[in-house]
């Protein structure tokens, strides 16, 4: 009995009826010594039926490593109709994407399929500098050796600077409790949270959308979403009072988890800020929606309502230190026949956020030119009008839309269009990045609630790796993803390109981007190869060393 065994890239993806590229003996695994490095190894067993492994790792620095099983899992919509040449495929089938974690150490390998396994090295800054051995081996159930892979790590003798990138993916806190069958806020529902942001903290994650009220998003017109309401109100004769105890207990939950950086939920309805959103309430004694899809953005009594919350939040938000490191959302995503909309509520709420920034996910330059807003974010395929006016603090996002030329990080996609974007956004000096979807399990609107092992697609609307990047494992446990790690490489890599640009300055470091290429790298065109990628973060690393060295 044989096993093909042997050390692939990170940025390769895995499918059954594919041989993997084998990683090249030239290349290297190197990092620092606060960074996370990533490869896999990929097997294939000629045989009539599968059979059980067990796999050891042998390193000094062993304790670092974690493997899990990449598993397969199925896309109904790999892609919109609207693509390019540079997917994968586009056929719906079975993807390489939940990592899981390998149980005992031991996995079954199905016949004539080939597989992967992914390690990661979790370095945190206690080992030293140096060049180590990793010996990989893999043994049936009688114990007997079948295949072993020998590779080396080579952790570099400085610490990649602390991440400046702010970076938010939104967690949807109603999907946790319907997944898991939990009470809103309960203590298992507040247990289960945290592990999600743990999770997402460790991907790179620093600021978390905040459900003041109820977020009115990715819901059908006239529809509600579970109420995940944190702010406690009471309308009595007419006046309405606030406790804030719930919205610090999130707050201390989430910079514990290391959390930095706040966004007040929308306060005005998706897609043009037409409608409130859903907002509960005690009324003489009884709790009752008092604002909805049935109450108009402009409505007199909605602005009494913002002009007793706002100055009563935002003193809250100073006491708490926030000053500084919280944002508002007036609406998501709205396009230019909505200004005027979008105009009105921002003058609604603005008297009484003086001194925190709004930033909304929206495309049309217009919003920024006429003044409307001075904090846009921009999908990345509509970047260019923002780039020439050389708007400050910039952010940047993708969702389903940007799935032409320009990066993502969907399953179809190669994990190098997914990575890409660390030198993109290095590049542009962007200083903020958006995505939606950490953990909708829903399908769109809202309609349903769906098994995010089974429907990666939200009933084939959005391509699969859209709507979320981590899955719901047993006891509240989030199983990450192979896109949400080769995400984080590609924050790693700003943090890197940051390093030298510290060494030398940032004209050296766009040139060493560009300096192989016919064009210029832009958010549309770039290398398609996950070659470029590596080699430049070699060439880095290299450089990094020159100079730390030289002290």
């Amino acid at each position: 009995m044989s096993v093909e065994f042997f050390t692939v890239s990170s940025l390769e993806k895995i499918f059954p009826g594919q041989t993997p590229v084998m990683w090249s003996d030239s290349r290297k695994l190197a990092g620092f010594k606060n960074e996370t490095i990533s490869f896999q190894a990929a097997l294939r067993y000629e045989g009539s039926s599968r059979i059980t492994l067990t796999v050891s790792v042998e390193s000094p620095v062993s304790e670092c490593i974690k493997c899990r099983e990449v598993m397969l899992v199925p896309s109904g919509l790999p892609a919109l109709q609207e693509k390019d040449a540079h997917y994968l495929s586009t056929e719906p089938g079975m993807f390489p994407d939940l990592l899981r974690e390998i149980s005992n150490n031991t996995f079954i390998l199905p016949p004539r399929q080939w597989r992967g396994v992914w390690f990661d090295i979790r370095l945190n800054g206690t080992v030293p500098a140096g060049c180590y051995p990793v010996t990989i081996r893999l043994k049936d159930e009688e114990e007997t050796e079948l295949a072993e892979l020998k590779t080396e790590i080579t952790i570099l003798d400085a610490e990649l600077p602390e991440q400046k990138l702010i970076y938010t993916q939104w967690l949807h806190v109603d999907c946790l409790s319907d997944y898991y069958d939990v009470p809103v806020f309960s203590d298992a529902h507040w247990t289960i949270l945290e592990k999600f942001i743990r999770t997402a903290v460790s991907h790179g994650i620093n600021m978390m959308l905040t459900p003041l009220v109820t977020p009115p998003l990715d819901t059908r017109a006239g529809a509600e979403r579970p109420t995940v309401q944190l702010l406690d109100i009471c309308l009595n004769k007419g006046e309405y009072s606030f406790n804030f105890d719930r919205l610090k207990q999130w707050i201390d939950m989430c910079e514990n988890c290391g959390i930095r950086y706040f966004e007040m939920n929308h306060l005005f309805t998706q897609w043009g800020a037409a409608k409130c959103p859903k907002i509960m309430a005690i009324v003489n004694g009884s709790e009752k929606r008092i604002f909805g899809w049935d109450t108009e953005a402009d409505g007199g009594e909605y602005r009494r309502f913002l002009a007793a919350m706002l100055p009563a939040l935002t003193e809250k938000l100073h006491e708490w230190g926030l000053a500084g490191r919280c944002w508002f959302h007036i609406s998501d995503e709205p396009g230019k026949e909505h200004i005027d909309n979008y105009l009105s509520a921002k003058q609604m709420v603005e008297p009484y956020i003086k001194g925190f920034p709004v930033i909304d996910a929206l495309s049309n330059i217009e919003f920024y030119d006429k003044g409307i807003v001075n904090h846009p974010i921009c999908g990345t395929n509509y970047l260019e009008p923002f780039l020439e006016r050389e708007v400050p603090e910039l952010w940047t996002y993708y969702c389903s839309s940007q799935c032409v030329d320009v990066s993502n990080r969907f399953f179809s996609m190669p994990s190098a269009r997914n990575r890409i974007i660390g030198l993109q956004l290095y590049k542009y000096g962007i200083c903020g990045f958006l995505h939606w979807g950490y953990n909708f399990y829903n399908s769109q609107y809202s309609n349903r609630k769906i098994n995010p092992y089974q429907v990666t697609d939200a009933d084939y609307a959005f391509p699969s790796g859209d709507s979320f990047s981590v899955y719901p494992g047993l006891n509240g446990e989030p199983e990450e993803s192979l896109r949400s790690m080769v995400f984080l490489h590609a924050l790693q890599d700003i943090r890197a390109l940051e390093l030298l640009e510290s060494l030398t300055d940032k004209d050296y470091v766009i040139g060493l981007l560009d300096e192989s290429l016919e064009t210029p790298l832009t958010f549309k065109e770039y290398p398609h190869s996950a070659e470029y990628i590596l080699k430049i973060r070699e060439r880095v690393n290299n450089e990094i060393a020159k100079r730390i060295n030289r002290t």
